[in-house]
């Protein structure tokens, strides 16, 4: 037999009979230890659609607060349901893998991670930007120092978790090898080794919507943002719609790596300059080397001019976005590919953004408008050298306040062969580049090679 009990005022339960447990000890050490074995234990699903039927109420979250005791903790977990104040769960769309694992039984549905160790290898913020709801509106500022902002929650029990984790790395590319090689960069034992490494600085950022901010950064209502998130994801977070008390989302979507090369210090003063390249995630060239695209090679060239201007005594920052497909997948990607082959008179640059359109009825789906700010988090202001030729990227980044004052194209001779349709396409659109934009007679000639060869 099942129940369902649905209501304004209380938590929906889907009730299976299961023999009852025997009565546990009560103590204040091992209270939460038997809270979360009870958890472990039932057998009945707790929908999360309503506030909860105990009269406990989440904590707040007062996004743009001076400080992170104001503001409050992100509880994103799914031990503690009463102190749930987000829509959605961590790890982005990786989070569905945690499903998979506990219903495996290969994880234990209330483990709690031991942050022993895992506090940021370099220091960041805090910025006047964090204090601003407007300028930081889809990460969380303080996402990378739970355990010293939130650690008197953590010691009576609660599951706060980072959102950002920063570490140390090198960063070894073959491209930086032949730049060596080349004499174009020279090892210095510090920020390049001899052996063509590099060192950085980097972090992982999940992404935190502040519901709110993100509608008025679109200039929509919060009601029709919700509504949209909600029916767009087949319904898979109801709370957009029941729970209007609940005004941050985690969206399983991919999250932010930024790397930062040389004096960090440059980020925020005026020590040196900064090179920026803001880079959105291409599987197939980044990582294979494909050639019908720019996004690798221009990838390195922003490598190598961060270590220019870190070894000058700046900073080199690559953002590095999971926007596969200018977000509209990888599957849409290659179909996309095989329509621009094969369509009559070949692959031509002048209908290189009509057949995305015509396959995914949008040219780009990346909406450059959330990208700044993560530079926000950064607390940059200035940047010397923004190394890409995106309009969308340098307008999205200049109307947040932030002043470029130099833009680096690609040089022509990185450009693969096969990717000349992209550039020469994307010049006629009006993307920024040194060079004149072609005409119809020069856009018409430039062709990509056929599907089979």
């Amino acid at each position: 037999m099942f129940t369902y009990c649905a209501g304004l005022d209380s938590t929906c339960t889907l009730e299976i009979p299961s023999v009852s447990c025997t009565d546990k000890v009560r103590s204040p050490d091992i209270e939460v230890q038997n809270e979360r074995a009870d958890k472990r234990d039932k057998k009945h699903i707790v929908l999360a659609s309503h506030p909860s039927g105990n009269g406990n109420k989440p904590p707040p979250v007062n996004w743009g607060a001076s400080s992170s005791r104001e503001r409050g903790p992100i509880v994103a977990s799914l031990g503690d349901l009463s102190r749930r104040n987000v829509i959605g769960t961590h790890s982005g769309a990786y989070g569905l893998y945690r499903a998979l694992a506990v219903a495996a039984g290969t994880l234990d549905p209330v483990h709690v991670p031991d942050l022993t160790d895992t506090s940021p290898a370099a220091q960041i913020g805090p910025y006047p930007q964090w204090q601003k709801p407007e300028k930081i509106v889809s990460l969380d500022p303080y996402g990378h120092v739970v355990s010293d902002a939130f650690a008197e929650q953590l010691e009576e029990g609660w599951d706060i978790r980072p959102t950002i984790a920063v570490t140390r790395a090198h960063v070894n590319m073959p491209e930086i090898k032949d730049a060596i090689r080349e004499g174009r960069l020279h090892a210095d034992g510090d920020i390049l080794t001899e052996a063509g490494s590099v060192r950085v600085t980097k972090a992982a950022l999940e992404p935190v919507w502040y519901l709110p901010g993100i509608a008025e950064r679109f200039s929509v209502g919060e009601s029709e943002l919700r509504r949209n998130l909600f029916e767009q994801s087949g319904g898979m977070f109801p709370e957009l719609i029941t729970r209007r008390d609940l005004k941050v989302f985690m969206p399983p979507i991919g999250g932010i790596t930024v790397y930062c090369f040389g004096n960090m210090a440059a980020l925020t003063t005026p020590v040196g300059k900064l090179t920026c390249r803001v880079h959105d995630e291409c599987n197939g060239s980044d990582v294979f080397g494909s050639d019908i695209c720019t996004c690798r090679p221009y990838l390195a060239h922003g490598v190598e001019v961060c270590i220019e201007t870190a070894q000058e005594g700046g900073a080199g920052l690559i953002v590095y976005n999971r926007k596969e497909g200018r977000a509209l997948g990888e599957v849409t990607k290659f179909l996309v590919y095989n329509a621009r082959k094969r369509q009559e008179g070949g692959d031509r640059a002048e209908t290189y953004f009509e057949r995305t359109e015509c396959v995914a009825g949008v040219q780009d789906l990346r909406f450059q408008e959330l990208m700044p700010d993560v530079l926000h988090w950064l607390g940059i202001t200035e940047i010397d050298r923004f190394v890409s030729m995106s309009d969308q990227k340098h307008d999205a980044i200049t109307r947040q306040g932030i002043e470029i004052l130099e833009r680096v194209p690609i040089p022509e001779h990185l450009v693969p062969l096969d990717a000349q349709v992209e550039i020469e396409a994307k010049k006629a659109a009006g993307y920024f580049s040194h060079d004149a934009p072609p005409n119809e007679e020069e856009l018409a000639a430039v062709k990509g090679r056929d599907l089979h060869d």
